[in-house]
C-alpha cells in the first residue's frame, strides 16, 4: 500500500499548451492517504481517466510529479510501480482457463503453488466463479470476463494501489451491487489503497471513504459522502450529487438574509459583501411546501415509494422539493420554505463560508 502524492500535477494533450484551457487536467496538489478507498467521480471528459493513467504510469504528465510514499515515480514504468489496474472493458487471456487467468499475476512473481491455489479459490468465491475455474475464458460472456479481470486485479495482496477504471460498465445491475460489496470487504480486510473511477454517483458513494469530484479537468471537492451532500464546495457538486440535485437560485446576500427576486430567505450564517455571480443552493431534502414563503407553482408530484418528489417552478426556473410519503400536498401549498441551516451561498460557483449568526 502507498500514500499517493500529486505534486503540481497537470496534463495537456497539446504539444504547446498556451493557457489553462489547453489542459485536460488542471494543476493538482493533493495527498491521498495510504490505505484509503477513493472514487474519482465526474461526467465524461472531466479528466478522471487521465489522472488514473498518470498514477498507473500509462501516461506521462506535462508537468509536476507523482510520488508513492515519498518516492518520485513520475517517469517510472508501470511495471515498477507495483500497482494493479482493471479497465472498463475486460482484458483476459482467452486460451487460458479462469483458474490460470486468476493465477497469472502470482505465477509471474514466483509465488508458491499452495499460496496461489488459496488466493485463486478465495478470489473465485468472491467473484462467484468457483464453478467456472476450469473453463477456458473463450466463449464466456462479457460480464464473466470482466469478473475475471476484477479478480486478477485483486489477487495480489502486496500492491501499492488497486486502480479501477469504470470496471462495472458491462456487469449486470445485481452483480454490480455484489461486486461493489466485495470490493469494499476486500478493502476493509487488506487495507489496500484503492482508486475507483466512475461517472455513477451511487457507485462512488457506496464504495469510497473519500470521493474526489472532478469537473472540467479540476478537482472541485474531496470529501466523505456526507460532506459532499451537506456542504458542496462547488455548484457542480451540488448538482451532480443527489437525486434530484441541489436547487440553485440567483440571489442577493445581506448579512443573514438572502433576497431572491425580492423575497426574503433566512440564512443560518452571516455573510459580508458577497460579489460575483451569487446564488443560494438548497437540497430538495431541506425544502418544504408551505402556505407562506417563496411563491411557486407545483407542476407535478412523483411518488417514488419512500418519499415524493415535488416538481415546482419559481419564475420559470425548476425547483425540486422532497415531501414525506404521507404528506398532504393541498391546493393551499403554493409556497416553499428552506431550512436556514442548510442554505449554502455561492459566488462564481464556489461556496462562501459565512460566520456564526
Amino acid at each position: 500500500m502507498a500514500k499517493i502524492t500529486l505534486d503540481n500535477l497537470a496534463h495537456s494533450y497539446l504539444p504547446n499548451p498556451a493557457s489553462e484551457d489547453d489542459y485536460a487536467l488542471k494543476e493538482l496538489n493533493h495527498d491521498w492517504v495510504d490505505g484509503e478507498a477513493y472514487a474519482l467521480l465526474g461526467a465524461s471528459g472531466c479528466g478522471k481517466s487521465t489522472l488514473l493513467n498518470i498514477i498507473s504510469g500509462l501516461l506521462q504528465p506535462s508537468q509536476g510529479r507523482i510520488l508513492f510514499d515519498g518516492q518520485d515515480v513520475t517517469h517510472a514504468p508501470t511495471a515498477e510501480r507495483n500497482i494493479a489496474q482493471v479497465f472498463q472493458f475486460p482484458v483476459v487471456y482467452d486460451t487460458m482457463t479462469v483458474r490460470d487467468n486468476l493465477a497469472f499475476p502470482l505465477r509471474n512473481r514466483g509465488a508458491k503453488a499452495d499460496y496461489i491455489a488459496q488466493r485463486v479459490n478465495s478470489i473465485a468465491q468472491m467473484i462467484g466463479m468457483e464453478a467456472e475455474l476450469d473453463r477456458k475464458a473463450r466463449g464466456l460472456t462479457a460480464d464473466a470476463k470482466q469478473k475475471i479481470s476484477l479478480g486478477r486485479g485483486m489477487v495480489r495482496e502486496d500492491v501499492n494501489a488497486l486502480l479501477f477504471d469504470e470496471p462495472l460498465t458491462v456487469i449486470d445491475p445485481h452483480m454490480k451491487w455484489e461486486l461493489r460489496t466485495q470490493l469494499k470487504a476486500l478493502h476493509h480486510q487488506f487495507g489496500h489503497t484503492m482508486i475507483y473511477v466512475t461517472h455513477d454517483q451511487t457507485e462512488a458513494l457506496t464504495f469510497a471513504d473519500k470521493v474526489v469530484v472532478m469537473h472540467g479537468g479540476r478537482v472541485v471537492q474531496i470529501g466523505t459522502p456526507q460532506e459532499l451532500f451537506e456542504r458542496p464546495e462547488h455548484t457542480f457538486v451540488g448538482y451532480f450529487i443527489g437525486s434530484p440535485g441541489m436547487n440553485l437560485l440567483p440571489a442577493r446576500i445581506d448579512g443573514t438574509k438572502a433576497y431572491v427576486d425580492g423575497n426574503e430567505i433566512a440564512l443560518g450564517r452571516a455573510y459580508g459583501g458577497v460579489q460575483g455571480n451569487v446564488q443560494i443552493g438548497i437540497r430538495p431534502e431541506f425544502a418544504r411546501l408551505s402556505d407562506e414563503g417563496l411563491p411557486v407553482k407545483v407542476r407535478r408530484v412523483e411518488d417514488v415509494g419512500r418519499h415524493k418528489i415535488v416538481r415546482a417552478e419559481f419564475m420559470g426556473q425548476a425547483l425540486n422539493i422532497i415531501a414525506e410519503e404521507g404528506e398532504d400536498i393541498g391546493a393551499d401549498k403554493t409556497c416553499v420554505v428552506f431550512d436556514p441551516a442548510h442554505v449554502n451561498v455561492y459566488a462564481d460557483d464556489w461556496r462562501v463560508n459565512g460566520e456564526a449568526a
